[in-house]
């Protein structure tokens, strides 16, 4: 197994070099053990299937000069996080640290994080690329969503480099952002190097956004590798509940004590929409059985594994999918499970960072890969659209970018 790059959004081809995060700066300022998948569908939204192996292999959706993302005021962004907006059927898609142009090294151009881009249709075929027709918070003029300042305490308990989303959801006319507040990208081993994670909501679907009052302590508020840093929303299921999946986190990479482990929890729509999270149901193993309950703390649904970095759970028409960049293996994979609970397939490698192992061979290869987040509105569980990052390595005067993969049979 490659060894993560410290600082990093993963190893390299030619060895170590700049990670990501420092690229960003210096402009700016698991293989899970056996076993481990957004709503219960989405009802007059999903195209129609697409075969698989059609579609983009690899189209970048920003960093282009004249592209749609430019043209909504985004040069350059990572993640790219795609949402179903059900009031209206139409796509969101939420990006990290971003930019104004499509280089790096005028912080005039810096954005901030996250930042939203909207799409009025997706073609789930993958014959046309995705393409942004608005952005959040004014037409044409992408923008950071919350209202905090970087590099100073914002009041969550110490300085904060930047609030990263990990997902975004819709229902009920009240849109949700899952974040992480992060204080550096390069923590000690053992130290995830992060404030606190939170959720903001918006009531008007993403133009202005309220934080919640609770948070999820992090390393410097007391709460160092909590699996609360790093949430996925799998989606309300066909019973009502909302099903989240979260992990350490490890937005930097270089996590040691990452492990890949992963819990789940739940929600009636209600207690989620008013922020009573102490009414969370938990996923756990209680006298050897597996139950959902609210006096015990989620058992974690993998043994010990590889570092996991981003992580992405949906439910696509039926059928839990999920897809992590495996830090370790230096690949995005993905798996299968009828149930959000479990029965989990076999981990497959989809997207390579190289060919280094016989498994990567013949696989799609993006350099200095990360992310890997599933389109909830895919073709079919057997032919996912993937949301893939890449930061651009080693004395590369560019940012990062976000790229389309379709036809991915998990």
């Amino acid at each position: 197994m490659s060894e993560p790059l410290p600082g990093g959004r993963g190893p390299t081809p030619n060895g170590r070099g700049p990670s990501r995060r420092s690229l960003l700066k210096a402009g700016t300022g698991l293989s899970v053990g056996a076993g481990l998948g957004l709503g219960a569908g989405l009802a007059g939204a999903a195209p129609a299937s697409a075969a698989n192996g059609v579609g983009q292999t690899g189209a970048p959706l920003c960093q282009n000069g004249a592209d749609s993302a430019s043209q909504q005021g985004l040069g350059c962004g990572d993640l790219g996080i795609p949402y179903y907006r059900p009031h209206d059927n139409t796509w969101g898609y939420v990006f990290g640290d971003s930019c104004r142009g499509p280089t790096q090294g005028d912080p005039n151009t810096y954005i901030g994080s996250p930042v939203m881009l909207n799409q009025a249709n997706f073609d789930a075929s993958g014959a046309s690329p995705i393409s942004f027709t608005w952005a959040m918070p004014t037409y044409g003029q992408a923008g950071q969503l919350f209202d905090y300042a970087h590099g100073q305490n914002n009041g969550l308990g110490d300085v904060e480099q930047s609030r990263i989303p990990n997902d975004c959801i819709e229902f009920g006319g009240r849109t949700y952002i899952q974040y992480t507040s992060v204080f550096t990208w390069g923590p000690p081993a053992g130290w995830d190097g992060s404030v606190c994670s939170g959720v903001a909501y918006s009531d008007d679907y993403g133009v202005t956004w309220t934080d919640f009052g609770y948070h999820w302590p992090g390393d410097r508020t007391g709460g160092n590798e909590s699996l609360y840093g790093m949430w996925s929303f799998g989606g309300i299921d066909a019973d009502g509940y909302l099903y989240v999946y979260s992990k350490r986190w490890n937005g930097g990479h270089n996590n040691s004590a990452d492990q890949g482990l992963i819990q789940l929890f739940r929600f009636t729509q209600e207690d989620f929409h008013n922020g009573a999270w102490g009414n969370q149901q938990n996923w756990a193993q209680v006298d050897g059985s597996w139950t959902w309950t609210n006096q015990a703390l989620p058992t974690p649904l993998f043994a010990a594994g590889n570092n996991l970095g981003e992580f992405s759970v949906k439910n696509i028409n039926g059928t839990y999918c999920m897809s992590y960049f495996d830090v370790d293996d230096y690949s995005i994979r993905t798996r299968t499970s009828p149930r959000p609970e479990g029965g989990w397939s076999a981990p497959q490698v989809q997207i390579v960072g190289d060919y280094r192992y016989p498994s990567h061979w013949g696989k799609p290869q993006l350099s200095n890969l990360y992310g890997g987040y599933i389109h909830p509105g895919s073709a079919s569980a057997n032919s996912l659209t993937l949301i893939v990052s890449q930061w651009p390595g080693n004395n590369a005067p560019q940012p990062y970018r976000v790229l389309q993969y379709d036809g991915i049979n998990p």
